[in-house]
């Protein structure tokens, strides 16, 4: 019984450190999600013709803002060794029209790193990447990617303020 009382210890502890393993990714991974979920509302909360508003001139649309943000994911990820799926053409991703084809974009892209968060292992953590505006390694890479998520959440929220949406969770 004593043996089994051990055995038993070991496994828990055994499941315990394994679940611990990928806690920054599973951390960043929640973060992030909540952000991309956010974003995806106010894509949903603005009208059709509210995807073509900026603020002044040169400065990204609704509908542009939103797009590079699916970009951004990709580019990210696949400068950390996840290329694109074969269907996603990265040079015509900023040419999408039509609010539900940049909403559809955006959840794809959305979905996509989301999965590639976890494959990041421990161990690779601290390589070094060249992002091209920036080195840093895969760490940086995650919470890169975490960061621009919220980053163009911010600046949405004031564009649906200008324009007289309401976030949806602040209603």
């Amino acid at each position: 019984m004593k043996k089994f009382t051990v055995l038993m210890a070991m496994l828990v502890m055994a499941f315990t450190l394994q679940a611990q393993d990928d806690v920054a990714q599973a951390t960043i991974k929640g973060v992030l999600a909540g952000n991309q979920g956010q974003v995806i509302q106010l894509a949903e909360a603005f009208s059709e013709e509210q995807y073509d508003w900026r603020p002044a001139e040169g400065i990204s649309s609704v509908g542009e803002a939103l797009l590079h943000v699916a970009g951004a994911n990709y580019y990210l990820a696949m400068k950390m060794g996840f290329p694109p799926p074969e269907d996603v053409d990265m040079m015509s991703i900023g040419k999408i029209t039509g609010k539900d084809n940049i909403i559809a974009a955006l959840k794809k892209s959305n979905e996509f790193v989301l999965d590639k968060i976890m494959m990041v292992k421990n161990d690779d953590l601290a390589t070094e990447v060249d992002f091209g505006f920036a080195k840093m390694n895969k760490m940086g890479g995650l919470l890169a990617m975490m960061e621009h998520n919220g980053e163009h959440k911010g600046q949405l929220i004031a564009y649906a303020r200008s324009n007289g949406v309401v976030p949806p969770w602040s209603k």
